[in-house]
């Protein structure tokens, strides 16, 4: 389980133009990873389009925005197009990043048990540590409690 204070775990993935992202390649800047659970549904477009509508503060601060699905690039990409998201959005296939971080997990819907990516926000500092986690994240307004925390 990782904590605040711990070193963020350094990974790469493709973004939604399929253009590798790594982690470790944005050192020097905050970053402020977003885990959801699957492009264009209700809530992660909700939380997408809160930084979305941000960006612009995100920008002016030098904060740099990742989110990330389990989502394929294709779908990826649709998504940032469908609602103008200027963040990249990580395609993380096959989980590895979310199992890395802590947020691939079990989870219930309509009596059905099944795994999935837990909503959950991650700042990590230019050092590359991991400096708050936002547990239990309700997509309305989360982009703006994350700005505020950050302020």
């Amino acid at each position: 389980m990782l904590k605040e204070g711990d070193l963020a775990p350094d990974f790469t993935l493709p973004d939604q133009e399929g253009h590798p992202v790594t982690l470790s390649d944005l050192r020097g800047r905050t970053v402020v990873l977003f885990f959801y659970p699957r492009a264009d549904t209700p809530g992660c477009t909700a939380e997408a389009c809160g930084f979305r509508d941000m960006a612009q503060r995100f920008r002016e601060r030098g904060i740099e925005l990742l989110g990330i699905s389990p989502d394929a690039p294709k779908a990826q990409a649709k998504f940032a197009e469908k609602y103008q998201l200027p963040m990249r959005l990580l395609a993380d296939t096959e989980h590895k990043v979310a199992e890395l971080y802590g947020v691939w997990v079990e989870k219930k819907r309509y009596g059905r048990t099944y795994m999935g990516v837990e909503r959950k926000t991650f700042v990590i500092g230019p050092d590359g540590r991991l400096t708050k986690i936002f547990q239990k994240v309700k997509p309305e307004g989360h982009a703006a409690e994350v700005l505020s925390a950050l302020t």
